[in-house]
């Protein structure tokens, strides 16, 4: 059950990352440029947590430091694509959209790419087939979800 400790930490972590990325953009008080300025932060906070702090835990964990080139690809894309979706949160902040809006589009419309995605990636011992009804049933909630917040939202 350490995996769900780690999942919570996750889900705490990025439900507040909209958010604190907002108020960091318009703390910035540059209208124009705050948004990229915040993201120019995110990066330094990805050095210090992602770089530095992977470091610490593989020397501490003895690791050796061979990256086959598979694995660096893939990783580096993990990171581009993680970096291009907090570009798109920003832009969409920039484009007026409330952080209440955006981030519930992002967290209700992100799981449904991940499993439709995982799914064609790794697809069940039965075939599609053996897919029940419950998974489909999450992904339709997780839309009618995200429509709800976005067009029921707080101030209209």
């Amino acid at each position: 059950m350490t995996w769900l400790a780690f999942a919570l930490l996750t889900v705490v972590s990025w439900g507040l990352y909209g958010i604190l990325l907002h108020t960091g953009q318009l703390s910035m008080t540059d209208p124009e440029n705050g948004r990229y300025k915040a993201f120019l932060f995110v990066g330094v906070a990805y050095l210090i947590t992602a770089v530095i702090g992977s470091l610490i835990v593989l020397l501490l964990n003895g690791a050796n430091w061979a990256y086959p080139a598979k694995g660096i690809m893939w990783s580096t894309a993990a990171g581009m694509v993680g970096a291009i979706g907090a570009l798109g949160v920003l832009l969409a902040f920039g484009a007026k959209g409330s952080p209440t809006v955006v981030m519930t589009i992002v967290f209700a419309g992100a799981p449904i790419i991940n499993a439709v995605v995982a799914t064609l990636a790794h697809p069940p011992a039965g075939g599609w087939a053996s897919v029940r009804w419950p998974f489909v049933l999450g992904i339709v909630l997780a839309a009618v979800g995200g429509c709800l917040v976005t067009f029921f939202r707080p101030g209209t």
